[in-house]
């Protein structure tokens, strides 16, 4: 390993990430293949094993070869081995990216395209779509999952175990303790969040959670064996999410950064990084890295006030700015035809469903009515990506824009309306896209309020941008006045769009759900024979601003307190 990737890092510290291991079996080894080891003839291709990492809230700037103050050298090695995807994009939050992943279609195509799927809602993935695990366990794959589910489980029905995986182990909610693994929805409403395929797994409190789930896929490495049938890990950390919460001997490296929740959050990544070292190393000595394929991507942007960070790109988490939509992805594999290289083909989340169907032997027919594109040539060959545009989401139930009418969309569309649109170099966006500043990296102890007012937009209040996204990927530049024949255009593409869309499945929450009637824990509440009532849409109050701005000036009061108190205490 190169010393310049390991400065700042203390022998005990690589000891603890495991990188010292690495030499064992370096990156470059690859296992013999058992014909060619016995003198026999080569065998005829096998459908690859694939690896799937999929990381929560990591930003565009929260990876070594986009960062200076983050130290990634398994995802930098890979990365630099394989295709970086430098035009790949996700959604802005949980949710929706996971759904995405697993159906390979559009928000508005399965309901969910508002928010994300909250603990007591009676909601989850639509159960008519066929899912990825499942379209590879019809083209004989063992599929297994571990980690972050967060596609609901208000019924057996929509567990990871009934949607395609032969075996899971995680966390069905959004955010759990990742010792504990305690998750709460609210004052006094927390509960246990562990689970063993359909049973609460309670033996496992006070293991660090990445830790666990590593733990989980070496094993499942481990006891399969590679040359008797294809196997697809979906390893769906919860780690960079929130709580920032990490063993003291990741934080260490990182003490030089005198900003708390940056340290907290770097430490977070490193335990990643050494997660992914471990499972490729695991991958390596038990025979399947060379007939695999290994992709990383995160779920969203990353979340400043958390400590992630998206710099050069605009807005954060939640948005659909490039900070919240533009995400960190790459692939790895022996069977890449142009390695080494950065892809700057046009990637979404939903590419994957079409592209690993037909990387496992799937025909056309397999994903037909998915919104991806197989986009393998575009990866493993630099071909050019058959996709052209990408629609972020159309969200009804977002809070219009008060600014947003119909006469500014041209008498098209309604510009209050919440909507995104790519179209080969342009992107446009309607209503509210959400907090949109560029916020540089948290290097000082504090976060200065100065900050926020840092090149904050100060024009009046809009409903409408455009941006020629390939030439000005930071969004600096609004040109809906000067080309109001692609804004037209894009607005024409969001109509056509929005009458392809089914109704929003946002149900009112279920008091049923409460884990102190269920055990104490998050679990199934709905008989599987009960029937559905999408006719009720649930809509979340909005406080009044007044209560909102104090609300916010007193978080903004103890952040900088307890920061002050911290700082010199880790």
């Amino acid at each position: 390993m190169a010393t310049a990737a390991l400065t700042g890092f203390s022998m005990m510290s690589l000891l603890s990430l495991g990188y010292l291991t690495w030499d064992l079996m370096g990156p470059n080894q690859v296992e013999k293949d058992p014909g060619q080891a016995l003198g026999g003839r080569a065998p005829a291709p096998r459908p690859p094993h694939i690896i799937f990492f999929l990381t929560d809230d990591q930003g565009f700037n929260d990876i070594g070869y986009h960062s200076s103050d983050i130290r990634t050298p398994t995802l930098d090695k890979l990365a630099a081995d394989g295709v970086k995807l430098e035009n790949y994009y996700i959604q802005p939050i949980c949710t929706p990216s996971r759904s995405q992943l697993i159906t390979g279609r559009y928000q508005i195509h399965t309901g969910l395209q508002h928010s994300i799927i909250r603990p007591r809602q009676p909601n989850c993935l639509p159960f008519h779509h066929v899912t990825l695990p499942q379209r590879l366990q019809e083209l004989g794959y063992s599929t297994h999952m571990v980690g972050k589910w967060h596609l609901g489980f208000y019924k057996k029905q929509c567990l990871p175990t009934r949607r395609g995986f032969d075996t899971y182990f995680g966390s069905l909610t959004g955010s759990v303790n990742y010792y504990t693994y305690d998750s709460c929805d609210g004052p006094g409403l927390c509960g246990f969040d562990l689970h063993e395929g359909e049973s609460v797994a309670w033996g496992h409190r006070g293991k660090y959670c990445t830790h666990l789930y590593t733990q989980r896929v070496r094993k499942i490495l481990a006891s399969h064996d590679p040359r008797s049938q294809p196997l697809f890990i979906f390893l769906s950390f919860q780690a960079v999410h929130t709580p920032l919460q990490s063993p003291r001997e990741y934080i260490r490296p990182y003490r030089g950064l005198g900003n708390v929740a940056r340290r907290k959050y770097a430490a977070m990544v490193s335990t990643v990084d050494e997660a992914v070292h471990n499972v490729t190393y695991a991958l390596r000595k038990y025979g399947y890295y060379q007939n695999s394929v290994i992709v990383f991507s995160t779920d969203n942007g990353g979340q400043p006030l958390s400590g992630g960070n998206n710099w050069p790109l605009r807005g954060r988490k939640g948005t659909y700015w490039e900070g919240g939509v533009r995400g960190v992805g790459f692939v790895h594999s022996p069977l890449l035809r142009k390695k080494r290289r950065v892809s700057k083909a046009l990637v979404h989340i939903t590419d994957w469903y079409p592209t690993l169907v037909g990387l496992a032997g799937g025909n056309e027919s397999l994903t037909k009515g998915v919104d991806g594109y197989n986009v393998w040539g575009a990866i493993s060959e630099g071909k050019e990506s058959p996709r052209l545009e990408i629609l972020h989401n159309i969200d009804p139930l977002y809070n219009h824009a008060r600014s947003g009418s119909l006469q500014k969309g041209h008498g098209i569309w309604n510009t209050a309306v919440q909507a995104s649109i790519r179209a080969g170099d342009w992107k446009l966006l309607t209503g509210d896209p959400g907090y949109g500043d560029w916020i540089p990296p948290q290097v000082l102890p504090g976060f200065p309020a100065e900050w926020w007012q840092l090149e904050r937009h100060t024009a009046p209040r809009r409903s409408l941008w455009l941006f020629n996204i390939s030439g000005d990927p930071y969004e600096r530049y609004d040109l809906s006045e000067q080309r109001p024949d692609v804004v037209k255009e894009l607005l024409a593409r969001l109509v056509y769009y929005n009458r392809t869309a089914v109704p929003v499945r946002y149900p009112s929450e279920d008091p049923r759900a409460d884990p102190h009637l269920n055990g104490g824990a998050w679990v199934p509440w709905v008989g599987d024979e009960e029937e559905d009532n999408w006719d009720r849409v649930h809509r979340r109050k909005n406080k009044d601003w007044k209560t909102k701005l104090k609300l916010y000036k007193s978080s903004l009061f103890f952040r900088r307190l307890n920061t002050r108190i911290m700082s010199n205490r880790i």
